[in-house]
């Protein structure tokens, strides 16, 4: 496999190591919930890299989908490179806008991407999946980027046509697609194909190709109407001539399944049957039966008719009756198509470069659909992350009087929790008495770090210094944000036998100092590590 170098790759493959936990902060009057919590759905405001690792405590090896839309680095964007990296020529980078003239471009781009995606992968289940959206400008450094990170789990590419025609933004064609690449974590991540039951009864009618069913062209059930996708709704012509239109079962006008490409296709193919109903000529789909017990449906790599850039600026006016308030947002349908085929009723979906909030509204619609309890969480750095990104969530959620669209006028349901990313958990302050944490903060930081498993702050009983249990450890944490408290306290005899019954773990204790021999450490099955800490690992 060819390796990818570029400027700064020698200080940033390890540096999502480096980075310093930081205190998730959480604000009520941001957030649409009765209790605010970080298992519930997320709003992160800050900056994406500490964000990511801050929810490594919580949420490693737990998402089940990743979808980003990064800056694709046109030098249009007026994006920075802003890591504290530890190198000469990249501090001389930090807080400068990257343009077209910059010669570093490429490299300062992939020095930005690469502690973020692999904090993303360890974030993945072993089951998970991410999709990354880009366009020509980075695509095949993102390839390579990407074969690295994810040691060559390489699922595909999808190419989305974004918008039709018009536009002249390039020198020599109208570009109408950017790619989404799609990799696992490991090989145990599976596609959802749609598997369809042949009831072979149906295919009772025949031409020279063969026996096939008849399926209606025009959409039925959820967004089967007009305005839920007027793109697709037009005209075809019926055997006498004239055109015939879609209609909803209850005579309302609608919309095609299939947008004008693929229409044009089927007429072209003679993969249309009209039939009669009420006098009227309605086209339908032939579905040539073939052998076998089902017929498995995969995916085209080319997504032509899903949704456009234009759907989205169109949802977002709805959202919010104004227009333009986003630039180059992502249409939900698009990203809701990946979390339908990846994830299962109750997954974790997650977004780091969270812009709109398309990712958000796109689980919320589909758990709205299916009756699932999928959560989002997104983290969005610069400055509209309340009053656009959750400002959207809110929204939807709580429904939008005058929205066109009858399932975002009700409100999709739902809740989420805001949080502003705090302080750094500086160990080293803990003497000096600047900064200190607070006890859960703390707590959530040593638990994660002990045991790599995820932290549950409902199992914190702070009175008996008690943070949690792992498969191997209940952990114990002798902590208060008081300076004179960390002076005076240490693990004593006393404190040792206060711990509780011995139910078969070992205990991990955390404190100032102990007063404890070895000896004793053994009898009550302690392993104590001192305040402050570099990372306890495990030596075992």
């Amino acid at each position: 496999m060819a390796t990818l170098s570029f400027k700064g790759k020698p200080f940033v493959q390890n540096y999502h190591l480096t980075v310093k936990y930081h205190e998730l902060v959480p604000q009520k009057a941001k957030s649409v919930t009765d209790k605010v919590s970080l298992h519930d759905n997320l709003v992160i405001h800050g900056d994406n890299l500490k964000a990511l690792k801050a929810l490594l405590p919580t949420y490693a090896g737990k998402v089940k989908c990743i979808y980003i839309d990064p800056p694709y680095n046109t030098g249009n964007e007026g994006w920075a490179y802003n890591d504290n990296v530890n190198s000469p020529m990249m501090q001389a980078w930090l807080g400068k806008v990257v343009d077209k003239e910059d010669l570093t471009r490429h490299d300062k781009w992939l020095c930005m991407m690469m502690p973020r995606l692999r904090l993303l992968k360890e974030l993945l289940r072993d089951d998970g999946v991410i999709f990354v959206s880009i366009d020509d400008n980075e695509v095949h450094h993102l390839r390579m980027l990407m074969d690295d990170v994810f040691e060559g789990n390489f699922i595909g590419v999808f190419v989305w046509r974004k918008k039709e025609g018009g536009g002249q933004t390039d020198a020599y064609f109208v570009t109408e697609h950017e790619y989404i690449l799609v990799y696992s974590r490991t090989n145990q991540f599976k596609w959802f194909d749609e598997v369809i039951p042949i009831d072979v009864a149906k295919f009772d009618k025949e031409d020279s190709r063969g026996k096939f069913d008849a399926v209606k062209l025009a959409k039925w059930g959820t967004a089967a109407r007009r305005e839920d996708r007027e793109k697709m709704f037009f005209g075809i012509k019926s055997p006498d001539g004239k055109k015939v239109y879609p209609k909803t079962p209850d005579g309302r006008e609608g919309r095609w399944r299939v947008g004008r490409t693929r229409m044009t296709m089927l007429i072209k193919n003679d993969l249309i049957y009209w039939g009669k109903k009420d006098g009227e000529w309605v086209p339908y789909e032939k579905m040539y039966y073939s052998e076998g017990a089902v017929r498995r449906i995969k995916e085209r790599s080319i997504l032509y008719e899903l949704a456009s850039t234009g759907d989205a600026s169109d949802e977002l006016k709805d959202i919010f009756g104004v227009k333009d308030i986003f630039e180059n947002p992502k249409p939900k349908d698009l990203v809701k198509f990946f979390v339908t085929y990846t994830t299962a009723s109750d997954s974790v979906i997650l977004d780091s470069f969270a812009g709109s909030g398309t990712t958000a509204h796109a689980v919320l619609a589909l758990n709205k659909e299916d009756g699932g309890n999928r959560k989002f969480i997104l983290v969005e750095c610069e400055d509209y992350a309340n009053q656009t990104t959750a400002e959207r969530v809110r929204r939807v959620i709580k429904g939008v009087p005058k929205a066109k669209d009858e399932s975002l006028k009700q409100g999709l349901g739902g809740t989420f929790s805001y949080f502003e990313l705090g302080k750094p958990i500086e160990m080293e302050s803990i003497l000096q008495g600047d900064n200190l944490p607070t006890y859960n903060e703390l707590a959530r930081y040593v638990f994660y770090t002990a045991t790599g498993e995820e932290f549950d702050e409902v199992m914190v009983d702070e009175d008996r210094n008690f943070v949690g249990e792992s498969r191997e450890y209940e952990v114990f944490l002798f902590y208060k944000p008081e300076l004179d408290y960390l002076k005076a306290t240490a693990l004593t005899l006393d404190r040792a036998k206060e711990l509780g019954p011995y139910n078969g773990k070992k205990r991990l204790v955390f404190a100032p100092a102990k007063y404890l021999d070895q000896q004793h450490l053994q009898e009550f099955h302690i392993d104590f590590a001192q305040l402050p800490f570099e990372i306890y690992k495990l030596a075992r």
